[in-house]
């Protein structure tokens, strides 16, 4: 559809914090929390069921980061979040009294720098008590039972060996023994719940879990372990274990497509991969990947539920929460033009009403659908992709960005992505493709991926910039390169082994030498790692491994970037350090090879500061337009 463009968006607007976020239900249905700014950045918020904003209190203030994560206890009065210093990954969990919402925040888990809380659990615990999963011992996540009034602290379960995980049941007990071995499969045993000892079950996993087998969740009554599973599928399914037999059931299974993993990535991370009932911590739905997000619904209660709630938004369910009667229900939805709009939802009554809109500055009139695509690689392999094309102007030989995710094991959605919608609002065809490597497209489609960064991965971004060409959508003139993380990498590996490709490249927080990155990883990092980098890439230990390392790193080629390239960096990111970045840039200006370095202080990997966003993307404006020819305020 063509027409007149749509008005120049300020880039403050796409990347601002949004107004309201994350919204939950308190256990008692009286309250609902939120994230909203204060001093500049999102603080939690609190609110009657009935009332406005206007009425809400803040009850965190948090002026350098802003709070990301946070939970509901079991008693309404209380609620957890967690926060980091500056992106330092060193997260700790806090309470605040809603009794007494002025009073400061109290650090339940005051640790030393370098240790850090791993993961909460309300659900499992005494009335009054949480479990945190955390390193008070460097190299040993163990689990403490924290009371959230007083905040004493202790040790509820410590790890037995290194490498292993204890899986809880819902009353905190021992049920499963988790343990990686040394090629990086997953063993599973059931604990006896009288003597403590390990029955082995069930051995799982390899290269299509790069991550190990996610979930890991112990069912509520305790007697099976849910997982994400291939079986003898290419598609992975939520598959019980049973506790006593060992044997495999599918829960949830839909042909074609595989569970939704790309939310398992940490605090603050995209939606989960399961919906669970806080009355009885059952799983009621999953999520799988598609050409849209799809959601399978598993329980009846939770089916009605899901059906009135469908009819409120023509996206995607993101998330839930409810009260523990499961009556009253906040509900926010994925959508690729207006994220996040979330609703109170009354399943008594039947009564429902608009909660907020996240960004209530843009009109989704003004931004740009995104389409779900695919093509063949050269090799036959299957590419999805998410193509976004700009508003009002005739889709033909536009400039196009290629957007590349990081991970790499991971993948792009259907959803709303400030990035991809200013780049559309400022002319550009964006293309996103699910290259070999990535999550939700099934075993075959992961494990292509071995031995292919810089090799095969990089032919598949050059094949689908080749179909938007062929389609006409892109001007071979005009194709640029974009990234963070593993897309950083992406795009230094387009700029050095196919120099005359594309017209511009971005890397944020992308790795230059890939032995360097895996030496400086943090060291809880490296057990998990014989199935994602060691087995994908290699070992930077074995001189034959490190050397084909080497030749697939930017870094051993940066004497061929032609490319005009913006390289950005967290000045605080612990996983993709510094030198990765000066290593490329400053060969570069030795060779007067133009580079344009923007290094922020007080982020760690990625931009969380809006401030620091915004400064970000006027650099990418500024760049893209003056090799691309795109349009700029």
């Amino acid at each position: 559809m063509t027409g007149t463009p749509p008005q120049l968006i300020a880039v403050e607007e796409f990347f601002a914090d949004p107004v309201f976020s994350h919204a939950s239900i308190s256990p008692d249905g009286t309250r609902i929390a939120y994230l909203a700014p204060k001093h500049g950045r999102p603080n939690v918020w609190v609110r009657g069921v009935g009332e406005e904003h206007e009425d809400a209190v803040c009850v965190t203030n948090d002026a350098r980061r802003g709070i990301k994560s946070y939970y509901w206890t079991d008693d309404s009065r209380w609620l957890l979040y967690l926060q980091d210093t500056d992106g330092n990954e060193d997260w700790h969990l806090h309470r605040v009294d809603l009794d007494a919402p002025g009073e400061p925040a109290v650090d339940l888990t005051p640790l030393p720098p370098g240790l850090r809380v791993f993961a909460v659990d309300p659900a499992k615990s005494a009335p009054g008590d949480v479990l945190v999963w955390m390193n008070r011992r460097p190299e040993a996540i163990d689990v403490f039972r924290v009371d959230v009034a007083t905040g004493e602290v202790h040790l509820h379960l410590e790890q037995p060996e290194p490498g292993g995980t204890v899986l809880l049941d819902r009353d905190g007990e021992p049920a499963f023994w988790s343990v990686l071995a040394d090629d990086g499969a997953c063993e599973f045993s059931a604990i006896d719940p009288e003597t403590g000892r390990k029955r082995f079950l069930r051995r799982m996993g390899g290269p299509e879990h790069p991550h190990g087998l996610p979930l890991q969740m112990v069912t509520p009554d305790g007697t099976g372990l849910l997982v994400g599973a291939y079986q003898d599928s290419d598609d992975m399914r939520l598959v019980r274990i049973d506790r006593t037999t060992g044997a495999q059931t599918a829960v949830a299974a839909v042909a074609g497509h595989s569970l939704c993993t790309a939310g398992l990535a940490g605090p603050g991370a995209p939606p989960s991969t399961v919906f669970t009932s806080r009355r009885t911590g059952e799983v009621i739905a999953a999520r799988f990947a598609g050409d849209r997000p799809r959601i399978e619904v598993l329980d009846p209660h939770f089916a009605e539920v899901h059906a009135a709630l469908s009819a409120l938004s023509d996206g995607v369910l993101h998330s839930v929460s409810s009260d523990v009667t499961e009556q009253r229900w906040v509900a926010t939805f994925i959508h690729d033009r207006d994220p996040g709009a979330t609703w109170f939802y009354d399943h008594a009554t039947g009564e429902s009403r608009l909660l907020f809109r996240p960004h209530p500055q843009l009109d989704p009139a003004d931004l740009a659908p995104m389409t779900a695509v695919a093509f063949p690689a050269r090799d036959g392999l299957r590419l999805p992709a998410f193509l976004t094309l700009p508003v009002g102007v005739e889709p033909r030989d536009l400039p196009l960005v290629l957007l590349v995710h990081g991970g790499p094991w991971c993948h792009d959605t259907w959803s709303y992505n400030p990035t991809v919608q200013f780049l559309a609002n400022r002319g550009y065809a964006v293309l996103q493709v699910n290259f070999r490597g990535s999550t939700g497209y099934g075993k075959r489609h992961l494990t292509a991926a071995i031995g292919e960064f810089a090799g095969k991965m990089h032919d598949d971004l050059v094949d689908a910039a080749d179909w938007a060409v062929a389609r006409g959508y892109a001007d071979p003139g005009r194709i640029a390169i974009a990234g963070g993380s593993y897309g950083g990498y992406a795009a230094l590996v387009g700029a050095t082994a196919t120099p005359d490709y594309f017209a511009a490249a971005v890397d944020c927080a992308g790795i230059s030498n890939l032995a360097n990155f895996m030496r400086t990883l943090p060291p809880f990092t490296r057990p998990a790692m014989t199935n994602s980098w060691y087995r994908y890439v290699g070992d930077p230990e074995d001189p034959a491994q490190e050397a084909d390392m080497l030749a697939r790193s930017p870094v051993t080629m940066v004497e061929r970037i032609r490319t005009p390239l913006l390289v950005a960096q967290g000045a605080d990111d612990v996983r993709v350090i510094q030198d990765e970045s000066v290593n490329i840039v400053e060969p570069l200006r030795a060779r007067g090879v133009p580079v344009e370095h923007l290094v922020t202080a007080g982020e760690g990997h990625g931009f969380e500061h809006p401030e620091n966003k915004v400064l970000l993307h006027r650099a990418i404006e500024r760049h893209f337009a003056d090799h691309l020819g795109g349009r700029r305020c």
